[in-house]
């Protein structure tokens, strides 16, 4: 059973891979009545540190996208939270203009939404931050980024126009952002230089949905926008129903590219879970050697398009190459570096 001392514990260990202590700043930022446990209990883990310590609780907003929102037109909330060193994100700022602004300013930002299991069950590791770092290396020199597949994905993505992002569940440099629980990194297509197909397979993921996809899906990308989405199965008849929804033809761009790197993340999370409404789906993002594409907006690397549809898809068994070198061969990661102890 979860005591009101462990949470504390968990909470305090991940603070202190943040390099929360004396001298520091530290925010809390909460909406309403929304995750007000997390949020006493991150205030009492940073004192234990000796952090100084505040909490700026907004009201929530109705309805809609409204997590993205919470701050919009809030300027004296958006200074209190650039005064600070490290913001704890309970509200979910991601894609925000707001927090591209904080985070400008110096102060990093953690993001923690996930139930307190999950938290512990994709605790971070220093091992894993060199690992993710690594990888971030290699994305950052490639030109070029290609994925495969034996169902007959061959889409190919132009590189060099947008930074990569690497996640590995905790944060202790300057403006820099990350999200607890974690592991995997992205980066962007250039623009108007995606091309190609993805075949989304049984057994891959629509994150959006929390659901396994049943039917084959077959994706159709031109210059960097998908120009068709085919299939007979319910899977897309979904997808073309839930970008439709938004009425935004920049909901068809295709959006970040990357690979899963947390061994401890399991691709079969949300077939064992009761608590998916709970969920953002890190499991799922994060699963060792899965290739994550995502269509919608590309804000989090410096992009324009802030769409507010976001459909990620954690895809099996598939191939990825930078520059032509394999760097995961049918949901293997192959270099040495990169590869997590025992896998």
């Amino acid at each position: 059973m979860q005591t009101a001392s462990d949470m504390t514990a968990l909470f305090r260990a991940e603070l202190e891979l943040c390099k929360v202590g004396p001298g520091q700043v530290m925010a809390v930022l909460s909406s309403g009545t929304v995750r007000a446990d997390y949020a006493q209990t991150f205030m009492e883990a940073g004192r234990d540190l000796g952090a100084d310590v505040f909490h700026l609780n907004l009201p929530s907003k109705p309805s809609g996208n409204a997590r993205y929102e919470v701050l919009t037109g809030k300027r004296a909330a958006i200074e209190a939270l650039k005064s600070a060193d490290i913001v704890i994100d309970l509200v979910g700022m991601l894609f925000s203009h707001e927090q591209n602004e904080i985070t400008a300013a110096g102060t990093r930002v953690l993001m923690v939404l996930e139930p307190v299991d999950v938290l512990r069950q994709m605790f971070p590791t220093v091992e894993q931050r060199i690992r993710v770092e690594a990888a971030g290396e290699m994305m950052g020199r490639a030109r070029e980024l290609r994925v495969t597949s034996d169902a007959g994905t061959d889409i190919r993505y132009g590189l060099s126009q947008y930074p990569v992002l690497t996640e590995y569940g905790f944060t202790d440099t300057s403006g820099r952002w990350d999200h607890w629980p974690s592991g995997f990194l992205l980066t962007q297509g250039n623009d108007r230089d995606v091309e190609g197909t993805v075949m989304i397979m049984p057994g891959d993921v629509l994150n959006a949905f929390r659901r396994y996809v049943q039917t084959p899906v077959k994706m159709t990308v031109r210059e960097g926008m998908v120009t068709a989405i085919e299939g007979d199965g319910i899977d897309a008849a979904l997808i073309r129903s839930y970008i439709e929804s938004f009425n935004d033809e920049r909901a068809y761009a295709v959006s970040h590219i990357g690979w899963g790197m947390n061994e401890r993340a399991n691709w079969h999370h949300f077939a064992s879970t009761r608590q998916l409404d709970a969920e953002l789906g890190m499991h799922a993002l994060a699963f060792y050697g899965n290739v994550l594409v995502s269509l919608g907006p590309n804000t989090e690397v410096g992009g324009d398009n802030d769409t507010a549809c976001h459909l990620d898809i954690p895809m099996r068994n598939c191939n990825l190459h930078l520059d032509g070198e394999p760097i995961v061969l049918n949901g293997r990661i192959i270099p040495e570096v990169l590869r997590a102890r025992g896998r």
